[in-house]
């Protein structure tokens, strides 16, 4: 996986290649450095090759270009710099059957790929590369953007061993995203004999000692009706220092207080549930990060506020303190709670609202081997430091990779019921919910992966649950991945 380092935003090629070594990784052994490091050979030596070209003119090394026009191993190559192996290539438009012309900066929302629309948003104004002539008997057009007046052009072309996108899709990405397309893509270029399969998870979210135990057995017992296999997202303490749910008086206390959760959570067990340590209070401190300092509302790793004028939550960065010690110990302390209630310690760490500072996932990685979420990324984690901690993106995943903090990931792609906007995030039904797993068909050993808040009832779970086994997923459980 190569990337590109050079001038004012060289910064972001270590971000995209992040982001696809994560991908990657779904598939085995990545190893990741800058393009400007080639060295002759190193594309005949892997499985295959993946260049994200990020910055306009980086200065590729001829070697790289060498071995990319007489490559036989899978090549992909994404976005910008094409224009230099066309340069390097004498007759690439006759030899690759297509010739990448300009950047077309239409407000392309669509993108179509195996029958399936796939949506794009409007915020990507960068362009994607367009094409002065194109042969269908030499190229094949893999994937179509649409333009706002209907007419198309090729999004993803190949020929030979060339796979070419013309723009990196990784900005502004939601569950519907023409992401999926690349995520599908690689299965070509690293496991072509993969055979079509879709399966389904799902994961019962913020159960702490404050849940409500007849939600809890309710969503277990539909949930076992349906031989669904499912996880359930546990933090052990809860803490509400500003007493919000209880007129100012400030309240604490340990699973191990109350019993009836304890019980419900037994129950949830022997229903097929598999529990995932949900952090320790999920909240921090008794300071707002960023609501009001409540278990279950509240960032637990990361500072965050709410801005006044936006009302956005902005990711403020790591907490007062941090380190990996520091995270570390929280840790501890969750697994101290579980084992005061008399819950089996979680072998899987899932972040309290996705997000935690490198030093975090350092803690979580030297505790445990799976992590089930989205997350974040950091600047400098490819280079090997020094790590930015304002430097950062996210991702979910269509599939389980092994990221590049050196954990297993297990996905969760398609998000959760909310009833409400949220800080500008618009509501979200189960009807989008299906809507969603259906457009991730297209990735041909995908998933389709929810989470859901069991106070809600169990009509909702219904009508995402029974729709998406109807579109011939199979639902498993994460100790099955």
């Amino acid at each position: 996986m190569l990337y590109d380092t050079t001038g004012p935003y060289g910064f972001l090629g270590q971000e995209y290649g992040m982001l696809i070594a994560n991908l990657a990784g779904h598939f085995g052994t990545v190893k990741t450095e800058p393009v400007v490091n080639y060295s002759a050979g190193q594309i005949a030596a892997n499985t295959a090759t993946i260049y994200v070209g990020s910055t306009y003119d980086e200065p590729l090394p001829s070697s790289f270009l060498d071995d990319v026009s007489t490559a036989t191993k899978p090549v992909v190559w994404m976005y910008d710099n094409i224009w230099e192996l066309v340069s390097h290539v004498p007759g690439f438009a006759d030899q690759y059957g297509f010739s990448p012309w300009i950047f077309d900066v239409s407000s392309v929302t669509q993108v179509q790929y195996k029958g399936t629309t796939l949506s794009r948003s409007p915020l990507n104004d960068s362009g994607i590369m367009s094409y002065s002539s194109f042969d269908p008997t030499k190229a094949t057009d893999l994937a179509d953007a649409v333009r706002p007046d209907g007419t198309t052009f090729p999004w993803a072309v190949r020929s030979g061993n060339l796979t070419y996108l013309g723009e990196e899709p990784f900005s502004y990405t939601n569950e519907n995203d023409r992401a999926m397309i690349f995520a599908d893509l690689l299965f070509d270029a690293l496991a072509p004999k993969t055979a079509e399969r879709h399966r389904a998870m799902v994961r019962l979210e913020d159960v702490g000692p404050d849940a409500d135990p007849n939600d809890l057995r309710a969503a277990a017992d539909y949930l076992s009706s349906q031989h669904v296999p499912f996880s359930f997202g546990v933090y052990p303490s809860f803490r509400d220092p500003w007493g919000v749910d209880t007129n100012g008086v400030p309240t604490s206390y340990d699973m191990a207080q109350t019993p009836d959760v304890r019980d419900a959570i037994q129950y949830m067990i022997s229903k097929g549930g598999t529990m995932i340590m949900h952090g320790w209070t999920h909240q921090y401190s008794n300071v707002a990060n960023p609501y009001d300092a409540k278990s279950a509302d509240d960032f637990e790793f990361f500072k965050a506020h709410v801005d006044a004028v936006t009302d956005n939550v902005v990711y403020d960065g790591p907490l007062p303190g941090d380190s990996q010690t520091w995270a570390a110990g929280r840790i501890d302390n969750s697994f101290k709670a579980f084992a005061s209630a008399r819950l089996p310690a979680p072998t899987i760490f899932e972040f309290p609202h996705y997000a935690g500072s490198y030093a975090d996932y350092q803690a979580v990685k030297a505790k445990f081997g799976v992590r089930y979420e989205r997350s974040l990324y950091f600047n400098g984690t490819l280079s090997g430091g020094p790590i930015d901690p304002n430097s950062y993106v996210g991702q979910f995943f269509p599939y389980v990779v092994h990221d590049v903090y050196g954990m297993k990931v297990l996905p969760e792609n398609l998000g959760n019921v909310e009833l409400e906007e949220v800080n500008n995030h618009p509501p979200r039904f189960p009807a989008d919910i299906v809507a969603s797993a259906k457009l991730n068909l297209v990735v041909r050993d995908g998933f389709a992966s929810f989470f859901y808040h069991p106070y809600l009832g169990t009509s909702y779970l219904k009508q995402i649950v029974e729709p998406i086994k109807a579109m011939g997923y199979t639902f498993v459980g994460p100790s099955s991945l």
